[in-house]
Formats: structure tokens, sequence, C-alpha cells
């Protein structure tokens, strides 16, 4: 996900760590902090330990955890309880990410540059991965260094955003709508579930372990409705225009598979502006906060630049 494309800060934005610098950053917190959320290959079992440590490191461009910790940041939340959310978070992602490869599913076989789980190992193990990686988010949030209560709020947000109401329910709809036409607001209401869910609870999750006002909630809510909607307008788009190289994933399989998408329903220049739409709406969601807390929404509103500006 390249930085470089991003438009800078407006004028008169107060002055913030160059957002290269702050995603390097952040990513390097992470993957040393994920490292020690997976059991050791060499600790039985062996093959199911390895694959779960091959399906969630080394690889992503980490944009949950980085929502994560540019709303933790916003709600001055504690830097070990952010830690704890953006590995949660990432494991449900990275299992979902498993299954979904699978021949039951969408049945790939190239995943962040490299062959995915079931093709680097196998069906079964591919299989238990996912659901280890599922159990092991929710054991991180459950040893999260929070109060008992937030504690709670952090579960209940996650298998919300993971559950029927959230990602399964939106995949359920995905599978099912192969090779039928859908309306844009059928296609809304699915990849509202399916993908926004989860970068919605990577935001309110953010908020949730530090501090913030009913208003403020009420406004990053806003603000993660509409990147977790603009995100899979951009990967609809990016499926048509870039390479597997560039994606990291195969190109052009939604298409082939008869999956509808933002681009079949609405064309590719329309999507393309309801994407710019949902980046205003995120924009203005923050700033209707006023400007005592510019310096404090800058992170975010450069991740909604990031989201829907980016090249893979």
């Amino acid at each position: 996900m390249s930085v470089a494309s991003v438009s800078a800060p407006a004028a008169g934005t107060p002055h913030v760590t160059a957002l290269s610098d702050w995603i390097a950053a952040c990513q390097g917190r992470f993957e040393q902090f994920v490292q020690t959320c997976l059991a050791s290959e060499e600790r039985e079992p062996r093959r199911l330990h390895a694959a779960m440590r091959y399906a969630v490191l080394n690889g992503g461009k980490r944009v949950r955890p980085l929502l994560v910790y540019a709303a933790g940041e916003f709600s001055s939340a504690p830097d070990a309880a952010l830690d704890a959310i953006a590995a949660a978070v990432e494991l449900v992602h990275a299992y979902s990410l498993v299954h979904d490869d699978m021949p039951c599913m969408d049945d790939d076989v190239l995943r962040r540059g490299k062959p995915t789980v079931h093709v680097a190992f196998d069906e079964a193990t591919a299989m238990l991965t996912g659901d280890a990686l599922q159990a092991e988010a929710f054991g991180i949030l459950a040893r999260a260094p929070v109060a008992p209560e937030i504690c709670v709020a952090l579960i209940r947000e996650l298998a919300q955003a993971s559950g029927t109401a959230g990602m399964c329910g939106g995949q359920a709809i995905d599978l099912a709508a192969v090779g039928r036409a859908m309306s844009a607001a059928e296609l809304e209401t699915m990849h509202r579930m399916k993908t926004g869910a989860l970068l919605r609870a990577s935001v309110m999750m953010g908020i949730t372990a530090g501090g913030a006002t009913a208003r403020e909630r009420a406004a990053l809510e806003r603000y993660a409705e509409a990147i977790g909607l603009a995100f899979q307008i951009v990967d609809d788009l990016l499926d048509t225009v870039a390479t597997s190289a560039e994606l990291g994933k195969t190109a052009g399989k939604d298409l082939r598979q008869s999956k509808p998408t933002y681009v079949s329903v609405l064309g590719a220049e329309a999507a393309r502006r309801w994407a710019e739409r949902l980046r205003t709406e995120a924009h203005e969601a923050l700033s209707g906060l006023g400007p005592q807390v510019q310096a404090a929404t800058a992170r975010l509103k450069q991740l909604a630049d990031l989201i829907v500006q980016r090249r893979s």
C-alpha cells in the first residue's frame, strides 16, 4: 500500500509525524507484538503452529491495526491495550482470509504474494488454522490489560463484527450472490457486513480502550462506516486494473467467478466517485468535532485518504 500518492494535509493543519514514518513505527510495533501471540513452530502441533504463523506474519497492509492505533491515539488509550486489540482484530482478519481462500469458498491460490495456506499446507490444516486463529484472537482480548468492563465491551464488539451480523454474514451473502444480479443497495448491505464491520470495529475498539465522549464516539462511528465501505469499493476497482503481483492476490477473479462488484453494478467511474464521496464523509465526520481536536484526528484523516487513494 503506497503512501506516496496520499494528499498532503491541508494548510493550517497542525504538524504530525509523516504518515510513512508513523505507519512504519506502528507496523514494527505490531509485528513485534503479534510474534509473541503465536506459538512457536517448535511446539506441538508443529504443523498447525507453522501454518498459523505463515498466515499472519510478514504480510498484509495491517490496515486494521493502523486504525486501532490511530483511534487509540485519539482516545489516549494505553499502548499495551492497543497492541492486544490490534493483534486480536488482525488475527480474525487473517483467519477469514485463510477460510475465504479455500476451495469450498473462493478457491484461490495466492494471498499476500505467496501460496494460500491450503496450498502451502493442506485443506484440513487450513481449516484448523482459521479456527485456531479465531480462538486465539479472543484469548488475546481476554488477557488485554484493561478494566474488566472494557474487556467485555471489546470482546462484544469483535464478536458482533465477526459473526452473522458482520463478516461471516456478509461472506454468506457473497457466496449466495454468485451468478445473480444485485442492486447497489444489496451490495452495500453485503459489504458493510463482510468488509466494513471489522474495519469499523477496529476504530471503535481503539476508542473504547481510551476515553471519548458520546459525541466523539458518534463521530468516529460515522467515520468508520464511511471508510469501511470505501475500502471495499476501492478493492473492487483495483481488482479490474491492478496486476496479481501488485495486489498480492489473484486479480480479476471476481469477474471470472461472476461475483457482483461495485464496478459491475455501478461502473468504474461511478464507483470511483462514490469512494471519493465516502472519503469526504469520513473527513467531515471528524471535522465536525471542531478545531480543538484537529491534531488528534489528523492521523485518522490521513488513513481515510490512504484507503481511498491506494494503488494496491
